[in-house]
């Protein structure tokens, strides 16, 4: 192998793949990166074997071939070099790769190319196709929610459906749930439903681009992994077995009060006030008054010992006068991550759930659970 590329390209690629490293693990080469010629290009791909990253670079490619390196020792080498052309070049022999760039050189030990771990590739026909930007908005406003305590697995995913010309991303933990949906730029029939990690979720977001280019997306026959392909970068991640819980019977089928409210504002008051309900079991408090003109939603917290907080937001409220405790940082972490100018509030009382929507849109829901107000 014998190949040329510029160093800014390699640390983007190097960049792309880092996570796909893994940190813990018996096999060695697991801590390496494939460095491999694939039609005029640099390809270079690592996995932990529960998710698998491949980045293409562009290279001039003088002679073919592939080696794996330590990817920590290669990327921070490749990174701390100048800008400019980098030669990478291979002794077959010893398996050592001589890197080059201007008056810096290395030579890395690696191992054999054909022991690192196969990675499946997209198939010619893939299961569908979504705009990359419209699943990066998609997981942004969902993966969050999924629960990180391994106790059960199927909630550290987020359950994920194919169905006609629509994709639905649903997370849950025990205290919330995150429903979006969103549309496929080609049709699925049958209907496909599977549990992808909520974590490769967020890996995905990361790598893919901020744009309406196409993603293809391809769930193996077995239902064991997911493949998703963009025209630089794939990612493969093992799927989730079991059987996530039916989260339609958490979601409230009425509500007696409507809070219209900016989405800006209500996430300031929310903040602010979690820096004292950070001291009272992180309970932030919403009073609803649809009489008070000046007032009518009221976000406060208080802590015996530290003190308390009051912030008026205007907002447009409908329905019956209510006061209600949620989680702080449930509740922000809800409304960061939307983009909406304006959300709304459906409460049913103080101990049923609060439902957060998007003014104008029905495509997102989240279910937040009240915490009891302490008398």
């Amino acid at each position: 192998m014998k190949v040329s590329l510029l160093q800014e390209n390699l640390a983007r690629g190097l960049q792309t793949v880092a996570r796909g490293v893994a940190t813990r693990s018996t096999l060695p080469i697991l801590a390496n990166v494939l460095l491999r010629t694939d039609d005029g290009r640099l390809k270079l791909t690592t996995t932990n074997l529960e998710i698998g990253v491949n980045a293409w670079i562009g290279a001039k490619i003088e002679d073919e071939g592939g080696i794996t390196v330590p990817a920590k020792l290669f990327a921070d080498f490749g990174n701390s070099l100048p800008p400019g052309q980098v030669d990478l070049s291979l002794n077959v022999r010893t398996k050592t790769l001589h890197v080059q760039s201007a008056a810096y050189e290395a030579n890395i030990k690696g191992i054999d190319a054909e022991e690192f771990p196969p990675i499946p590739t997209i198939p010619d026909k893939p299961t569908t196709r979504v705009a990359q930007s419209v699943l990066r908005q998609m997981i942004n406003e969902v993966a969050f929610v999924a629960a990180t305590d391994d106790s059960r697995p199927v909630l550290t995913g987020v359950l994920t459906r194919f169905e006609g010309d629509e994709l639905t991303l649903v997370a849950a933990d025990p205290y919330r749930l995150g429903v979006r949906r969103g549309l496929l730029l080609s049709k699925v029939d049958p209907s496909i439903e599977v549990i992808i990690p909520a974590r490769s979720l967020f890996e995905l977001a990361r790598v893919i681009a901020d744009d309406d280019a196409p993603l293809d997306i391809a769930v193996t026959q077995n239902k064991s992994q997911v493949i998703f392909h963009a025209a630089d970068v794939d990612l493969v991640t093992r799927l989730i077995e079991g059987q996530f819980p039916n989260y339609r019977q958490v979601i409230p089928a009425s509500f007696s009060t409507r809070v219209v409210v900016g989405r800006d504002e209500l996430l300031k008051a929310t903040k602010l006030a979690s820096y004292f309900a950070r001291d009272a079991a992180n309970i932030v408090r919403l009073a609803v008054n649809p009489q008070d003109g000046a007032a009518p939603l009221v976000v406060s917290a208080n802590a015996a010992e530290i003190g308390d907080n009051v912030s008026r937001v205007d907002a447009s409220v409908e329905g019956n006068g209510v006061q209600i405790a949620f989680n702080a940082r449930f509740l922000s972490e809800a409304l960061a991550s939307l983009t909406a100018t304006e959300v709304a509030l459906e409460l049913g009382g103080a101990l049923a759930p609060g439902v957060l929507k998007v003014v104008g849109e029905q495509s997102y829901l989240h279910v937040v659970m009240p915490l009891r107000i302490p008398t």
